[in-house]
């Protein structure tokens, strides 16, 4: 079986990301009725913080 691996080179690397304890349960699956947008709004904290990383990374 051939496995394909990623490397990432900051891979071990802690990262943090403020988001409410909302916008961390919509990440889990939880489901929120009255506000859809909580998980995408998560999603988008995530995607900048890891965004902003790799950035100041390769400087």
């Amino acid at each position: 079986m051939n496995h394909n691996t990623v490397q990432i080179p900051q891979g071990e690397e802690i990262i943090r990301v403020e988001m409410t304890v909302k916008e961390a349960l919509a990440l889990t699956g939880a489901k929120f009725n009255q506000n859809h947008k909580l998980e995408t709004d998560a999603i988008k904290k995530v995607k900048q913080t890891l965004e902003n990383k790799l950035l100041t990374s390769q400087r």
